[in-house]
């Protein structure tokens, strides 16, 4: 497991070790595709990844489903953060890319050093 353990994005914690995230005490239950699309785009929070970017950074393949898999991927990932109350973290912009929405002061927390 190279780098961090956790990442943080708003009230969102992603544990690199469980591949799973949460939202206070709640896990979200994430597919190890979801939880590698959750894991780049906590990264850098705000940054604007299309799906060509995500499939390789994410994914770490160039080929592979097209736009509707990760598609497919991002509307699981909204409704698993709606279950949690965090429905509003991952956004799409006007050119179709995913981002991260968190408040500027998200910052590390204690989870930073794990």
């Amino acid at each position: 497991m190279p780098g961090p353990r956790f990442r943080e994005a708003g009230e969102m914690v992603l544990d690199q070790f469980h591949r799973d995230g949460r939202i206070d005490a709640q896990w979200l239950g994430l597919h190890p595709r979801e939880f590698a699309l959750l894991w780049r785009l906590a990264a850098q929070p705000g940054e604007r990844l299309c799906d060509q970017q995500l499939r390789t950074e994410a994914f770490r393949i160039s080929q592979g489903p097209g736009p509707e898999g990760i598609i497919a991927d991002i509307a699981r990932l909204r409704g698993k953060l709606a279950a949690a109350g965090a429905g509003h973290l991952i956004c799409t912009d006007g050119d179709g890319r995913y981002f991260l929405e968190v408040p500027p002061d998200h910052g590390l927390s204690r989870f930073a050093a794990g």
